[in-house]
């Protein structure tokens, strides 16, 4: 497995081993002892796989309380994956990285508590899979808007996005209710 650092201190990709022949391939998406040999010892309690068209934007989403880790892949199809810093003590605060996620490339990406999340389908449909390190609690469910030009992401966008109601009145982030 590699291990690559990006520009957030503490946002991973994650390469995992693939073996592969003329019948497919096999390859690991979690192991714990692996994992935690790594540095990334996290206990998942739940599992999601969401399916989007192209053109759909989610996010920029966190949790206030109960902050979620999560470790996330796409099994089908390619996504433009956003983790955005929301820890207003961090010196990062309001930074961003994004990575391309697909089915091809097999990476994953390691967004920890603290960070906001979010996607861009960018083939056909997309696939895609999470692992959280904390139960989905609505109660504590929050939102940036995904383009707040304070945060400035480069979407590699052709047209507006398809978006959610919720995240289309997002608050912009001098305005959400972030981590301390």
């Amino acid at each position: 497995m590699n291990i690559i650092e990006t520009a957030l201190p503490g946002v991973l990709l994650i390469e995992p081993k693939v073996f592969g022949d003329a019948r497919g391939f096999f390859l690991e998406s979690w192991n714990r002892e692996s994992f935690a040999n790594l540095g990334l010892d996290s206990d998942f309690v739940q599992d999601n796989h969401s399916r989007s068209a192209k053109g759909v934007l989610r996010g920029i989403h966190y949790q206030i309380h109960q902050p979620q880790g999560k470790l996330v892949r796409v099994v089908n199809g390619a996504v433009f994956d956003v983790a955005v810093d929301l820890r207003k003590s961090s010196p990062h605060f309001g930074k961003w990285v994004g990575h391309e996620l697909s089915a091809e490339n097999k990476r994953m990406m390691w967004v920890p508590p603290g960070f906001g999340h979010g996607f861009l389908v960018l083939s056909e449909s997309a696939d895609f899979l999470y692992k959280t390190t904390a139960y989905y609690a609505p109660q504590w469910d929050r939102g940036v808007r995904w383009n707040d030009p304070d945060i400035g992401i480069a979407w590699p966008l052709a047209a507006d996005p398809q978006l959610s109601a919720k995240d289309q009145v997002a608050p912009l982030l001098k305005d959400a209710e972030v981590y301390p």
